[in-house]
Parts: structure tokens; sequence; C-alpha cells
């Protein structure tokens, strides 16, 4: 149980994460700090938070428990606006979908109180946002990655992940650079080519007719462009070193793939859609059992 937990962005993961922490009853009382107050007084009317706070200091004062879920971009303020305030015994952790920057931002900021900051990542979310979109389930069955650091104290980062378990969550761990790498490769280049695709498509002169005929594929494959602009934007670029490696390997494999069309090459394009078909029919069987034994 937390006496009091303070949340730092009060959209879909801040949200939801407070949502989630009230229904497991690890929370008595739950404030919000964040940019917008139509954001922070919405959050209060459907019962997200208990309180709003637009200082930062006077809002983590007596807290045991602070959530940065606020774009990645803006983790250096906001520790470095909480620092001097920060309760010795309080745990600082965040849901940032980049760790190697939130970590360099918060050995900055917290100096000497870097030992109170367990990175963490939850592995969830919605095309939608704001305090709407929470959902108290959220992060039932879905895996957090806690990315500890070797500062942290060891009962610290257990109850990071305990917290995480109490919202229905699967721990795992991970180094920041391991996180990054992972991350560049199997959702960041993802989301940057939904966007680039739509992007493209809707540049087009004639592209009410194309949006008019596209059907279930290429609203499977363009979901996630529906997502936050302002969050990717910071993500992006947030992990550029590692997300750029895999776009060059990406063009590469475009390219390849380009000439085999040119050439009429059957054999080879039919090659790489069998590996391909093969892959993922392999990690959705993976996915399956893991949720399974989960569960």
């Amino acid at each position: 149980m937390f006496k009091k937990v303070v949340v730092f962005g009060v959209g879909l993961i801040g949200g939801s994460f407070a949502l989630a922490l009230r229904r497991a009853g690890k929370a008595e009382h739950i404030v919000g700090v964040g940019r917008s107050s139509a954001s922070l007084v919405r959050a209060k009317e459907l019962g997200i938070i208990d309180a709003v706070a637009t200082d930062p200091a006077l809002a983590v004062d007596g807290a045991d428990l602070v959530m940065l879920a606020a774009p990645v971009a803006q983790t250096e303020a906001i520790l470095a606006a909480i620092a001097p305030h920060l309760p010795a015994n309080a745990i600082v952790t965040d849901a940032g979908s980049t760790k190697g920057d939130v970590v360099a931002a918060a050995r900055k900021s917290l100096g000497g109180k870097i030992a109170q900051f367990v990175p963490g990542h939850p592995i969830a979310g919605r095309e939608m946002h704001g305090p709407e979109a929470a959902l108290a389930d959220l992060y039932v069955g879905k895996k957090v990655v806690i990315t500890a650091l070797p500062e942290n104290r060891g009962e610290d980062v257990e109850r990071v992940a305990a917290t995480w378990q109490a919202c229905g969550a699967v721990i795992h761990r991970l180094s920041p650079q391991e996180h990054d790498a992972v991350f560049a490769s199997v959702s960041h280049l993802p989301h940057v080519l939904a966007f680039a695709l739509v992007d493209d498509i809707a540049g087009k002169p004639h592209a009410a007719t194309l949006f008019q005929y596209a059907a279930s594929g290429f609203r499977d494959f363009t979901r996630i462009a529906g997502s936050s602009p302002e969050m990717w934007r910071d993500i992006t670029l947030a992990n550029r070193d590692a997300l750029l490696t895999e776009v060059d390997a990406y063009l590469a494999q475009l390219t390849s793939m380009r000439q085999m069309i040119a050439d009429s090459d059957g054999a080879a394009l039919e090659k790489i859609y069998a590996s391909a078909q093969h892959a993922r029919l392999q990690w959705a069987a993976a996915i399956e059992v893991a949720e399974r034994k989960e569960s």
C-alpha cells in the first residue's frame, strides 16, 4: 500500500496506472500533475485521481511513489523540478518507451538521489489518448520491462515489480541498452513505417479515393498511426541511434525486394514471403502459449 502516489501525466498510460492501483487497493491517495489543467480536472471527474497539483514540488511532498507517464522529452525537466523536494523514502519510476535517454536524464537531474529512480516500460497501449482513454485493466496480462540501475536498492526494484503485478502485469527485466535495441526493432520502426505510409497516401492528389478503398489489411497495418504524434516524435528522437540502424536495415531489405519486383523474380519474392509467414506464425503461436501460462 502506498499512502500517496503522484502521477505525472494522467492520460492513457498514467491514468490507467492510477486506475489499476486504485482497483487493487494499493494507493490511499493519488495526485495528478500535468500541463493541461483541463485534462487534470477531467481525470479527477473520472475518478482517476483524488487531487490536482500544479506545483511539482508541492505535489511530491509526502509521496512514497512517483510515476512519470509524461512524454519522454519532459523527463529531465520533471525530475529536476522534484529532485530537491523528493522524500528520502520515495520511489520514482517511469513508463517511458525509451530507456537510455531517460536514465541519462535521471542521472543528470537526480544526482545523488539516482538510486531512488527505478526505470520501467509497460508494453501496453491504445490509439486513443487522454484521461478518457484510461482503463483499469489496460495492463492485465501485459509485459512490463524493468531496466533496473546498479544503484537501485533491491527492495525498491521488487516493490516496483510488485506494484505492476498488482496492476495485472507480467514482469520482464532488461538493461536500458538491451531495451532500446529491442524496441527500436519491434516497436519504434513499425510506428515510423505506419506513420510514413499513411502520410504518403494522404499527400497524394487522389487520397480520398485511395482511403475509400482501403480495407482491413491497410487498417491493421496502419492502426498504430493513430497514436499520439507528440509522444512518437519524442520516442523517435530519443532512440535515434538504434532506430537509424533498424531503418537502414529495412531500407536495404526494401531495395533488394524492389529489384526482385523489377526483375519479375517471383521465386525470390516467394522465398521472402514464405520465410516471413513462417516467422509470423511461429511468433503468434509462442504468444498464445505464453499467454496461457501467464493466465
